[in-house]
């Protein structure tokens, strides 16, 4: 500490605040840049006091090798996810193999058994995919067959769905589900709906 012209006014001479020091310390932030990062020389650790929760990991940046290329996204547990601006996908709150796998087994279900019981997000989200599997069905033919194999579990209900489909739905052309709102779920209280086949 140090006097000023004998006044009793104190001042500290090794930790003064200076904007230089901040932003140098401060990450460069950026969405896929392929430029390497022009960064300024780290300020001492005395200039510049440490910031606690808000390092790049917190605010989403991930470096992704030594080019200093940064993409932001959001991390949700160990899954990382892309902010989706614009898109109409239902999320359903899991990342891309997992509502993948869950749509699937929700269409080779309601395809086997005819009407099934989920969430309104879930039977929305699924009327989608089921609606182009009995499409496929209706169109016939090797190649609309195995696209419906691809998607399908079961092997035998695809080849039920095109023995039967044709006719079941020659008359009608989209709309082959009907959702019907239900009770709402005991315990989180979600939206439920009946989801069949029309």
């Amino acid at each position: 500490w140090a006097t000023l012209d004998g006044d009793s006014r104190k001042t500290s001479t090794n930790t003064m605040f200076s904007m230089a020091a901040m932003t140098s310390a401060m990450p460069t932030v950026g969405v896929r840049r392929n430029a390497p990062a022009t960064r300024v020389a780290a300020a001492p650790a005395t200039a510049f006091p440490a910031m606690n929760g808000m390092s790049s990991a917190s605010l989403g940046l991930r470096s992704e090798g030594a080019g200093a290329t940064l993409t932001i996204g959001v991390e949700a547990g160990s899954k990382w996810f892309m902010i989706s601006h614009g898109k109409k996908v239902a999320r359903l709150h899991r990342p891309a193999d997992q509502r993948k796998a869950l749509l699937r087994n929700l269409t080779t279900d309601l395809l086997r058994y005819g009407r099934i019981t989920t969430t309104m997000a879930r039977a929305k989200a699924m009327r989608k995919p089921v609606e182009h599997m009995i499409q496929l069905g209706k169109d016939g033919g090797e190649h609309k067959k195995r696209q419906a194999m691809a998607y399908i579990f079961d092997n035998e209900l695809t080849e039920a769905l095109f023995a039967s489909a044709p006719e079941r739905y020659a008359d009608r052309n989209g709309g082959y589900t009907r959702i019907v709102r239900t009770l709402r779920r005991r315990g989180d209280n979600a939206e439920m709906a009946i989801i069949e086949l029309v």
